[in-house]
């Protein structure tokens, strides 16, 4: 089943980046995904099928709603 992952959302990973973060910024979804560690800014494609299995948890900034001014 194909997870439901947006650009904009951070992804916290169950392995760490060779850099030793495990938050990774979403840059384009897809067939490939674009992510940028947050950590140390490297940006890199991965195949869905790859991180689909890898994802702990989706971060997902939910657009504020002012109703008044």
């Amino acid at each position: 089943m194909k997870m439901d992952v947006r650009p904009t959302d951070i992804l916290i990973m169950k392995k760490p980046h060779p850099c030793g973060g495990n938050e990774m910024y979403v840059i384009r979804s897809g067939m490939d995904f674009k992510l940028r560690c947050v950590k140390c800014s490297r940006e890199f494609m991965v195949p869905r099928n790859k991180i689909e299995k890898r994802i702990r948890r989706i971060v997902r900034e939910e657009p504020s709603v002012s109703g008044t001014q």
